[in-house]
């Protein structure tokens, strides 16, 4: 399913990328029993980090938080989980499947990259970013950070680390079959990345009961 590249394992010693593809999805603009799940994810998070020091110091973060730094720039999942739990700001609704996933980022807090599988022209290469340009998924071009970790498929990249996925690859209300990227830079345990692909998938079943996993893989470097 995936080449890894030696590039990749020889910026990013110790990192571990996983791959989740899911097949006969729906993907309704609202579900309530994933309302109900949100309000609970809120709860939990805020019981379970009364201040911004054991946030900051929770599992992933600091790997996250330190990788970003290299870049000069701030883990934005870590910023949306300050936001729910010291802001009050509430969990958007909107596209179940996204919800999902963005959910499941917000409770383990690593970072996921969500591709509708119809749109991706194998072979998936997984790389050291060099000097190049896409189409992120607000329709602006953007360019990567020599060194980040990058997904490609024949047609050119698909999501990275520092700059999120792509436009040609969304998921909308027609996917009917994803493809789920936890990207988990050293120091983040591929037992850690299987149990958040497995809360998507779980997430996920709330709204789409007969969503089959086609795929699950776990790549280390």
């Amino acid at each position: 399913m995936l080449i890894v590249t030696e590039e990749w394992k020889t910026a990013h010693p110790g990192a571990c990328i996983g791959l989740m593809i899911l097949g006969d999805l729906a993907n309704p603009g609202f579900d309530a029993v994933l309302e109900q799940r949100k309000k609970e994810l809120t709860v939990f998070l805020k019981a379970s980090f009364p201040t911004k020091e054991k946030l900051y110091g929770y599992g992933p973060l600091p790997v996250y938080t330190a990788y970003y730094k290299q870049y000069k720039k701030t883990y934005h999942v870590l910023q949306q989980m300050e936001s729910v739990i010291f802001k009050g700001k509430q969990i958007p609704a909107g596209a179940a499947l996204v919800e999902a996933m963005f959910m499941a980022e917000l409770k383990t807090g690593l970072l996921t990259a969500g591709h509708d599988l119809e749109f991706i022209e194998a072979p998936l290469t997984l790389a050291a970013a060099g000097d190049e340009q896409y189409t992120g998924i607000r329709g602006r071009e953007q360019r990567t950070k020599p060194g980040d970790m990058v997904m490609r498929d024949a047609r050119g990249i698909l999501s990275s680390i520092l700059g999120g996925p792509d436009f040609r690859t969304k998921i909308t209300a027609n996917t009917k079959q994803a493809l789920f990227v936890v990207y988990a830079p050293p120091g983040i345990r591929p037992g850690t990345v299987q149990q958040h692909l497995d809360l998507i998938g779980d997430n996920i079943r709330t709204f789409a009961p007969a969503a089959a996993v086609e795929l699950q893989e776990i790549y280390t470097a």
